[in-house]
């Protein structure tokens, strides 16, 4: 009699379609951040395989794990995903980077969060923008700069102690703040409707130059940040409470455009 070799595994989804339904789980919003269990329901997968496939999709780059969340990571997002989205924020935030800068003279960003890093997306300035040492595609640590930390306040808590705990405990290296006085600034933040502020302080520790800047998040439909706008300049130049509401503006009106 001959005996079957097909056993349960075979009769399954093979281990690519199994990723593939992980990965199509992030495919509506990919900027979504997503617990287990809502990719096992989506990818309708068993609890135990998802995680074990999502740990290997973690090491490999393919998604990025903060706290309790998944999210696409560098190479998902490399693929096509990281280049449509930036493409959609950037279309979305020209004409308000570009407003923002005329009315105020000053420099304006447009920067991303990946992981714990701000990238630059944009920069938008006069003569004053070639002095500053922001690039387009350059990365900074986000609890750095005004407009990472405008990004960390809509982040869950456990999601910043994740990315940045290990980092903020060492002694050296953390341009004055440790995990505490973080959390106390994105507090901050998010009672002042999301406007992150640097008065000069924390660009003259981190870059050695006093400049004055003003940030606000663009978010997504489940309120999750996307990108930030943020004005800059010298500090005989920032009136911070004029731009205050024309840099909440310019990133609602951003979100708008976006959903």
């Amino acid at each position: 009699m001959a005996v079957s070799t097909q056993g349960p595994e075979l009769t399954g989804p093979s281990m690519v379609e199994r990723v593939t339904l992980i990965l199509d789980a992030f495919e509506q919003r990919p900027t979504s951040r997503l617990n287990l269990d809502q990719i096992a329901t989506r990818a309708h997968l068993p609890r135990s395989t998802t995680h074990r496939i999502l740990g290997q999709l973690v090491g490999l780059q393919w998604l990025e794990y903060t706290g309790t969340q998944y999210s696409l990571g560098r190479r998902a997002l490399r693929l096509g995903g990281q280049d449509g989205l930036h493409s959609q924020v950037r279309q979305a935030a020209a004409d308000h980077l570009h407003r923002l800068h005329l009315r105020t003279g000053l420099v304006v960003h447009l920067a991303v969060l990946q992981g714990a890093d701000e990238i630059f997306l944009d920069k938008v300035g006069g003569p004053f923008a070639a002095t500053l040492p922001s690039k387009v595609g350059s990365r900074h640590v986000a609890y750095q700069t005004t407009g990472g930390r405008a990004m960390l306040a809509w982040l869950p808590p456990e999601d910043v102690d994740s990315l940045f705990g290990k980092r903020l405990a060492r002694s050296s290296g953390t341009a004055g703040w440790d995990l505490t006085s973080l959390h106390r600034e994105l507090a901050r933040i998010r009672r002042e409707h999301g406007v992150s502020i640097d008065r000069g302080d924390q660009t003259r520790t981190f870059v050695g130059i006093a400049l004055p800047s003003v940030a606000a998040a663009v978010r997504d439909a489940d309120g999750r940040p996307v990108a930030a706008i943020c004005v800059c300049g010298a500090a005989d130049s920032v009136q911070i409470e004029g731009l205050v509401p024309l840099v909440a503006d310019a990133a609602a009106q951003t979100t708008a455009m976006l959903r």
